[in-house]
């Protein structure tokens, strides 16, 4: 009872605004597939169902227990994710006991059990063997164990050609060395290393490794460019998808806006299968115009905030590290995926965490937020000092009567 009361409701609240507001937009993206935006706005309030029991557990245990969990679900994601590396799947999913699911979902949330845990146990595993303890507590130990927790999975998940969820490890690697502790100037040096081979990796690795990627970036330029470009071919998606959200206006066309009203979504201007879950956004800023836009990034923004005034109360560093990690996930999600609708980054095929349709990423991320609300329900005391008056001694060459003549 203790911990349900000391709950922080602003984070709760906040989640489930964005969950309620995602079923009315899956409701009206959805309405052009096979059973109708009903259909999937029910099974989305199922998965919420499925989250929520998965976010209460997951808060009132103690955080520091789920460390435990962090190398079975790397070890099982990393390996999901290897088994279809080689797949001709589109959307990178995998079927087990009739479920389906994206691997690289849960190998990130794994890597930030991962890192948690083990950035904050460094110390001790040093003092455990004393001949190199000193060397594990450097600051380079660090950095080569979160780029060997991130890199591992980073390359499998490129070599899928799912290059959105691959570049969310980066932010998160950046934000786990951030707040571990990793001095500036190694940071520094490493963005500088970063800088220099980013030719290398565009124009000889990344062709390699993911064809559809490297032609999406160059489409990205072409257009940010203003070269000419088939928006009827490649263009199709992003040239369309930026002419919906501009036309909108102010307040936008309404909910479940018709073709009579100018929608684009009704004319199937956007693309169709994946308007669901990828590009929800382009809906709603249609449907609900500029201020529903800005409305649904505020909200993202208090969500985010709302993370980091909780991991200012950690008790602990795997406690910051989790926060961190999950405030670095989401943002990574949300900047991709409204960027990418905006023309701000290439396309890529990343969900808007709580608001797009996604089924089990619903519920990871409820998890993940089930993490912070247990960080911040599981927060260090705060000490109360009581402050006493001394009375001060009297002066022995004071003497004091109280008979005055």
């Amino acid at each position: 009872m203790r911990k349900l009361l000391g709950i922080n409701w602003a984070l709760v609240i906040t989640m489930y605004g964005l969950l309620v507001f995602g079923v009315f937009s899956i409701e009206s993206a959805a309405r052009h597939l096979p059973g109708g935006g009903e259909q999937f706005a029910n099974a989305q309030k199922t998965w919420i169902l499925i989250g929520s029991g998965v976010y209460l557990i997951t808060a009132l245990i103690d955080y520091r227990w789920f460390r435990w969990l962090g190398i079975p679900m790397y070890v099982v994601g990393v390996g999901l994710c290897a088994a279809i590396m080689n797949s001709d799947s589109e959307v990178h999913q995998i079927t087990v006991a009739g479920l389906s699911f994206q691997p690289a979902q849960l190998a990130i949330a794994s890597g930030i059990l991962m890192l948690s845990w083990l950035l904050q146990d460094l110390p001790r595993l040093g003092r455990m063997i004393p001949k190199v303890g000193w060397l594990l507590e450097e600051p380079f130990v660090k950095v080569g164990l979160v780029g060997v927790l991130t890199g591992i999975p980073f390359l499998v998940v490129v070599k899928m050609g799912d290059m959105g969820s691959a570049l969310v490890w980066i932010p998160v690697a950046l934000v786990a060395l951030i707040v571990s502790g990793v001095p500036f100037r190694y940071l520094s040096f490493m963005g500088f290393i970063a800088m220099a081979i980013l030719p290398l990796l565009y124009f000889i690795v990344l062709p390699q490794a993911s064809e559809r990627g490297a032609a999406r970036i160059d489409l990205f330029l072409d257009m940010l460019q203003d070269k000419p470009v088939d928006t009827s071919g490649d263009a199709y998606a992003p040239y369309n998808i930026a002419i919906t959200i501009g036309h909108a206006g102010w307040g936008g066309l309404g909910w479940m806006a018709t073709e009579e009203h100018g929608s684009m979504h009704d004319r199937r201007m956007i693309p169709v299968n994946t308007v669901h879950n990828d590009f929800i956004f382009p809906v709603i800023a249609e449907e609900q115009g500029f201020r529903g836009g800005l409305l649904l990034i505020s909200a993202f923004m208090l969500l985010l905030v709302i993370c980091l005034f909780i991991a200012s109360y950690a008790r602990d560093p795997m406690g910051r590290i989790i926060v961190g990690g999950v405030v670095a996930l989401f943002f990574a999600h949300i900047f991709e995926n409204i960027g990418m609708c905006i023309q701000l980054m290439p396309i890529t095929g990343i969900p808007l965490p709580l608001i797009s349709y996604s089924g089990t990423f619903a519920v990871m991320c409820m998890f993940l937020l089930g993490l912070v609300q247990s960080v911040w329900v599981h927060r260090k005391p705060v000490r109360v000092e009581a402050v006493v008056e001394k009375e001060e001694p009297q002066s022995p060459g004071l003497i004091i009567s109280s008979d005055v003549r």
